[in-house]
């Protein structure tokens, strides 16, 4: 077995809905898109998710075949494949309404050769799901780097009193955490997001960074704070764009070898 990321969470469908009128059916999901993303670059990348035998669980499955990205075995135990429909407005930003279900392959685990483990969005929320999710960060803490992303979907993870908490305890389970300025300001409402990136990287993670949407981004570490910025684009929609980031981040990491137990995080 070769070096690999485990990613842990969601595969879907997406029904997008866009400004003028026209749809279609397109595969997604948080985590799928951080795994589909590393396949893209090149790098080995094994999703532990939970897909139907059905015409969109085949959809998914040959999306990320295509990319290189490796199903767990166990992953397509469903009783049918998970869907969202994101209607997207003029400005090419999406919301979301979800008919999903979700749990962890009883096969998906982390092994010598898993230099991260990558969870976030819907899966880490979602019972009976989320539980295992967290036990198997937990799990792979002494071997694996832990990534997550909060990416939150009020539609269906329920009201931000009740979701900070179960975000704080993932924060503390993780090594790197990539987050947006958006969800922080669903999370704490009022507060300067830099504020919290500071105080979620005092405690466990070695490395927070926050996505600040076309004015870039910024991250925290022991060694200070950067400040990147982005470049001027055309935006068509924003869907996916935060879990291209996130892989993005990861295959970074992995060039520099800062990912797997033991390594220094910056």
């Amino acid at each position: 077995m070769s070096a690999h990321v485990l990613a842990v969470g969601e595969a879907l469908v997406d029904g997008v809905h866009r400004p003028d009128g026209s749809s279609a059916e397109l595969p997604g999901g948080s985590v799928a898109n951080v795994a589909l993303t590393l396949g893209r670059l090149g790098r080995e990348v094994r999703l532990a998710t939970w897909l139907g035998r059905d015409a969109r669980g085949d959809l998914v499955r040959d999306w990320l075949a295509e990319s290189g990205v490796a199903l767990v075995e166990g992953s397509d135990g469903a009783e049918r494949t998970s869907t969202a429909v994101a209607t997207l407005d003029d400005g090419g930003s999406a919301s979301y309404e979800f008919d999903l279900t979700w749990q962890v392959p009883a096969a998906a685990a982390a092994g010598a050769e898993t230099l991260a483990v990558h969870a976030g969005s819907i899966a880490a929320m979602l019972e009976p799901g989320a539980a295992e999710v967290s036990m198997l960060l937990d799990g792979a803490r002494s071997t694996s780097t832990i990534t997550y992303d909060p990416n939150a979907r009020p539609a269906i993870m329920g009201p931000a009193e009740e979701v900070r908490p179960r975000v704080e305890a993932l924060v503390q389970l993780s090594d790197v955490v990539k987050v947006s300025d958006e969800d922080l300001g669903w999370l704490y409402p009022g507060t300067d997001p830099l504020t919290v990136a500071r105080d979620w990287q005092a405690g466990t993670p070695a490395l927070v960074v926050v996505t600040l949407g076309g004015e870039g981004a910024v991250a925290v570490s022991d060694a200070g704070v950067v400040e990147v910025v982005a470049p001027r684009v055309e935006v068509v929609d924003t869907v996916e764009a935060g879990d291209s980031f996130m892989g993005a981040l990861i295959d970074g990491l992995w060039e520099h070898d800062l990912l797997g137990a033991g390594r220094a995080t910056p």
